[in-house]
C-alpha cells in the first residue's frame, strides 16, 4: 500500500515539470534557474541543433506519464485492495527516487533552445498517434486486470471479504499470471514509441522495466504454481506466449 506514495511523489513533481515545459512550449517562458542547472549536468546543454519537434514529443510523454501517475494513484485509493505485505526500505527509497528521475529524464530530451525562453513548434506526427494509441490500449488493460485482482477480495457488493490470494481469470489473465505487469511494459514502450523511436535513452527506461517487471511477474508465477495445484499450465508469466 505504500506505493500510494510513489504515485503522489510523481503526480506533484512530473505535475510540475510538466506546468514549466507547457509555459516553455506556448508562452515561450523559461525554465526556472535551479532546473536550468540541474538539467546542464544531466541534459544535453551541448546540442546545437534543434531536432524539429522533439521538444513537442518530450511534452506529450510528460504529459502521459503524469496521467499514468494520477491513474495509479486512483487505483491504490479506491480499486485496489492490499494485504499486509511491506516493501523494504531500499526499495521504498529507490522507488521514490525513480519517479523523480524518469521525469527529469524526460526534460532532459528536449533541446537547449527549449530552455532560453524560445516558443516552441508543435508537430503531430505519425509516430505520436500510435504511441498514444498504444499507451491508452495498454492503459485501459492494466486497470481492467488490477480491478479483476482487487474484486477477488470483494464481494458482488464491493465490500472487502478476504485479504488471501486466489486464481484470477479474464482479460490477459487467460494468457499470463501478470498481465499488469505485461501492460506497464507497453505503456513504457508507447512512451518510447511517442518520443520517435530513436530516443536511446527512453529504450535504457524500457529496459529497466522490463527486467524490473519480469523478475517480479517471475516470482509471482511461481507462487500461483507452488500454492494452487490446479493453476492453469498454459499460462505464461508475463509475456503472451513467449515467457
Amino acid at each position: 500500500r505504500w506505493f500510494i506514495h510513489f504515485y503522489v511523489v510523481s503526480v506533484l513533481w512530473n505535475g510540475f515539470l510538466l506546468i514549466c515545459l507547457f509555459r516553455a512550449e506556448f508562452l515561450g517562458e523559461s525554465f526556472p534557474s535551479w532546473i536550468q542547472d540541474m538539467h546542464h549536468a544531466l541534459g544535453r546543454d551541448s546540442q546545437i541543433k534543434d531536432m524539429g519537434n522533439e521538444h513537442f514529443s518530450a511534452l506529450l510523454v510528460l504529459l502521459l506519464l503524469w496521467l499514468h501517475s494520477c491513474r495509479r494513484l486512483a487505483e491504490c485509493l479506491w480499486t485496489s485492495v492490499f494485504s499486509s505485505g511491506v516493501i523494504h526500505v531500499v526499495q521504498y527509497c529507490f522507488g521514490l527516487g525513480y519517479y523523480i528521475a524518469v521525469g527529469s529524464t524526460v526534460l532532459c530530451q528536449v533541446p537547449t533552445n527549449a530552455r532560453n525562453g524560445k516558443k516552441l513548434s508543435v508537430q503531430i506526427c505519425w509516430y505520436h498517434i500510435i504511441g498514444v494509441m498504444m499507451y491508452i490500449w495498454a492503459s485501459l488493460h492494466q486497470h481492467r486486470c488490477l480491478a479483476i485482482l482487487a474484486n477477488l477480495r470483494k464481494s458482488r457488493s464491493g465490500k472487502v471479504v478476504t485479504l488471501t490470494h486466489s486464481v484470477p481469470f479474464g482479460d490477459w489473465f487467460e494468457s499470463v499470471s501478470c498481465p499488469h505487469y505485461f501492460a506497464e511494459l507497453l505503456i513504457y514502450v508507447s512512451m518510447a514509441i511517442t518520443l520517435g523511436i530513436h530516443n536511446v535513452t527512453w529504450w535504457c527506461v524500457v529496459m529497466y522495466v522490463l527486467f524490473n517487471q519480469a523478475l517480479a511477474a517471475v516470482l509471482c508465477h511461481e507462487f500461483y504454481q507452488k500454492n494452487f495445484s490446479s493453476y492453469p499450465k498454459h499460462r505464461k508469466a508475463f509475456i503472451p506466449l513467449v515467457f
